[in-house]
């Protein structure tokens, strides 16, 4: 039936043709053309198609017509992949000045980039994350304070050509005549400013040290030094802190023993008579960094007699294992030369995909084992397995532990008595591999080098010093 339909159609749509071709100037032909025309207003108005990608600009977290202020210190880094969104006075502070910023950069980038910067640059680091993906830190460099708050947060309002995480930045800063008036600890040793900076502010030990082992008496000498010192492999000037009271009782001696042989390195807070209080802060985290020079300098204070087991420092001339270290760090020397004795797992060791040393995040109790093993037994750590661990020390949480440090836990549990988790966690069920290490429980550990068969512990290495 639809076949003899066809010709019908054609037909007509031939008669309406024809009707408008013969009719051209009638009215209804020339209603008809004015009701196929183009609408005049889409014409006129091209940006209605526009109207969205306007609204989209307008969502751009980087775009912003936000201004530094005129004295904002040039000495203050700013992340280069950061916009700056907007300027006000700090909340609850008249003084501060406070700075907001976008970056599409991962937060730990950020980061890591205010750790080099304030380190390399003499900046005195009060306050530093904890977190690998947030935190702020607090520095001051001569009258100037700064504080530098890292932040990682979701786009609200998310467009097709937006990422969808960013990073927040809050650069927040004193004026450096406002600064001078509160701050300063050396304007005057006699005013309570000094202690105010002393007790108000978290006074961390590691950022500012220079080398790896110290060169000299911490207690003689002001806390920044200089790069181009030579640094010995094995120390030879005994500390003395005032604070091992703080530490528990079974460690004060250990503490005690490792500062005679001259090994904790820390910063000392300095007056402008040059007289140092010096700070253990046995409950303070140790840092990556700072457990690596602990580790090089004991074992080097004990055999200090057997060049055949001290770990060699590494020259500036060789090429990093890992690209957050570089030879112009201060603890260069320290650190690649673990990675180059295979101590410390790197691209060089085979893992490839270890190119970090992350050297101030905090070192969690399965870095402070793998590490600090292979320097006991003096071999290569036995294979294991996520059940011989389990069925030996009987951690109910040893699944967590990372598969490359299963080797260490085990050879630790072969050294009995002398096991490093047994002198310094005691009896325990649960090894809490993540778990940030504190100052006091990686001196403890370094207190003694060895198996419970053959080793030597830091009294015997200080007798030997002293004889």
């Amino acid at each position: 039936m639809l076949p003899c339909k066809r010709p019908a159609v054609f037909l007509s749509l031939a008669v309406l043709l024809s009707s408008l071709t013969a009719c051209a100037n009638s009215p209804v032909a020339k209603n008809l053309e004015q009701s196929l025309a183009a609408d005049p207003k889409l014409q006129n108005n091209p940006v209605v198609f526009e109207e969205t990608k306007s609204n989209e600009a307008q969502a751009q977290p980087n775009q912003s017509t936000a201004q530094l202020p005129a004295d904002f210190p040039k000495d203050i880094p700013l992340y280069p992949n950061a916009k700056l969104q907007e300027v006000r006075p700090a909340s609850g502070s008249e003084n501060r000045v406070s700075t907001r910023w976008l970056s599409s950069d991962p937060s730990n980038f950020i980061a890591s980039f205010y750790r080099s910067q304030f380190q390399t640059n003499n900046w005195q680091i009060l306050q530093q994350p904890t977190d690998e993906v947030e935190g702020a830190f607090e520095a001051r460099r001569d009258n100037l304070l700064v504080k530098v708050s890292i932040q990682a947060q979701s786009v609200i309002k998310a467009t097709p050509n937006q990422p969808q995480t960013a990073t927040e930045l809050r650069i927040e800063y004193v004026p450096n005549s406002t600064a001078t008036a509160q701050t300063n600890p050396t304007s005057n040793p006699n005013e309570t400013s000094n202690a105010q900076n002393t007790n108000g502010l978290p006074q961390p030990g590691d950022p500012q040290f220079i080398g790896p082992v110290p060169p000299a008496n911490l207690a003689a000498q002001p806390t920044s030094t200089s790069n181009s010192e030579t640094t010995p492999t094995v120390p030879s000037t005994s500390q003395v802190f005032n604070d091992l009271n703080k530490a528990p009782k079974e460690w004060q001696q250990h503490i005690q023993d490792l500062a005679a042989l001259g090994v904790l390195s820390t910063e000392s807070q300095t007056t402008k008579n040059n007289t140092a209080a010096n700070q253990f802060e046995p409950g303070k985290i140790v840092t990556r960094r700072e457990y690596a020079r602990w580790l090089v300098a004991a074992n080097n204070a004990m055999y200090t007699t057997n060049p055949a087991k001290q770990i060699r420092l590494a020259s500036e001339s060789t090429q990093a294992a890992f690209s957050d270290v570089s030879p112009k760090d201060a603890d260069f020397p320290v650190i690649q030369g673990l990675a180059e004795a295979g101590l410390i797992p790197s691209p060089l060791s085979g893992y490839s995909t270890t190119v970090l040393f992350r050297p101030d995040a905090p070192l969690t109790r399965e870095q402070w084992l793998l590490w600090k093993l292979p320097l006991d037994t003096r071999q290569a750590l036995p294979a294991a397995n996520l059940d011989t661990v389990k069925q030996t020390w009987g951690f109910q949480d040893a699944g967590k532990i990372d598969p490359k440090a299963l080797r260490a836990v085990l050879a630790d549990f072969q050294n009995g008595e002398q096991s490093n988790i047994r002198r310094v966690f005691g009896y325990t069920t649960l090894f809490q591999p993540k778990k940030p290490v504190t100052r006091a429980e990686a001196a403890a550990a370094l207190w003694y080098f060895g198996t419970q068969g053959e080793g030597i512990s830091a009294n015997e290495a200080l007798k030997l010093k002293r004889s």
